[in-house]
């Protein structure tokens, strides 16, 4: 049995579907593990909902900003914007609701304790640990699978607290865990979330660094595995491996196995080519 992460498809199902081809994956034998955003943007994103969906247990997803972007607006509690048009396919579909149910019952971490790897969309803050993320994750879980899930998609929006405090609760305390684990790219030295910040690490402004370079970062030393910065592309350092590499864009769609040593995967995208310096 082979485990491969999968970096972020965006409705680029052709892609995906290549992919697998590529990997000779089978359902009964091996496991795909997804970073988050299976949707928007691409063409295809229903297609994608069902491919994954119909993987069963074959397939762990975590949820990305896209997905429950989705997931908002098809609950009342958000408006399309101008690049969400690929979204209206979803929910059109005869059996959008079989899909949004799938979807939001979704985790936003995935810790795989006999690999030692810990999945995320995004990233974590430096006052964060493995454990302290897992348990912020849960409390999002919790949330986005109770009777709150309507009030959290209604005001998760904003990049307000950026600072991790314990003592943050309510609303702002989900806020703040939804923008670390499905927004983060970016900190300042006291470990500020910069939420605005985009594009190339080469390009981050004076006083700004890639999360996983943050000082005193409570999560160094564990094995993690994130999408979520197209800019970036594939980046293996410090124990984070970070796998977008803008198939959305014209890039590519990648897959790295995490259970044993291998090159990674490369699908090229049938996409037409785009400026995602600053994605």
């Amino acid at each position: 049995m082979a485990t491969y992460a999968v970096g972020d498809v965006q409705g680029c199902a052709a892609e995906l579907e290549a992919l697998l081809g590529r990997l000779a994956f089978s359902a009964s034998r091996d496991r795909l593990w997804f970073v988050g955003d299976l949707v928007n943007r691409g063409p295809r994103s229903l297609d994608v909902l069902r491919l994954v969906r119909d993987l069963g247990d074959a397939a762990v997803v975590v949820l990305g900003n896209h997905d429950l972007h989705l997931l908002a607006v098809a609950r009342g509690h958000a408006e399309l914007r101008g690049t969400d048009e690929t979204l209206q396919q979803v929910l059109e579909a005869p059996d959008r609701d079989r899909l949004l149910d799938w979807l939001q019952a979704r985790p936003v971490l995935h810790h795989d304790a006999a690999l030692g790897i810990t999945m995320i969309h995004a990233g974590l803050p430096p006052q964060w640990d493995i454990g302290l993320a897992r348990r912020c994750a849960a409390e999002l879980e919790q949330a986005l699978g109770s009777d709150r899930s309507g009030k959290l998609f209604a005001r998760m929006y904003g990049n307000q607290p950026d600072l991790w405090r314990d003592d943050l609760d309510g609303i702002d305390r989900l806020r703040f865990i939804t923008n670390a684990l499905t927004r983060l790219r970016a900190c300042d030295a006291e470990g500020r979330m910069l939420l605005k910040l985009k594009g190339p690490i080469e390009q981050l402004p004076a006083g700004a660094v890639p999360w996983f370079r943050a000082p005193r970062r409570r999560s160094a030393g564990a094995r993690i595995v994130c999408g979520h910065w197209s800019a970036l592309g594939y980046c293996d350092e410090a124990g984070v491996l970070s796998i977008d590499t803008g198939c959305v864009w014209g890039g590519t769609l990648a897959a790295q196995r995490l259970d044993a040593p291998a090159t990674p995967v490369f699908v090229p995208s049938t996409m037409p080519a785009a400026d995602f310096s600053s994605a």
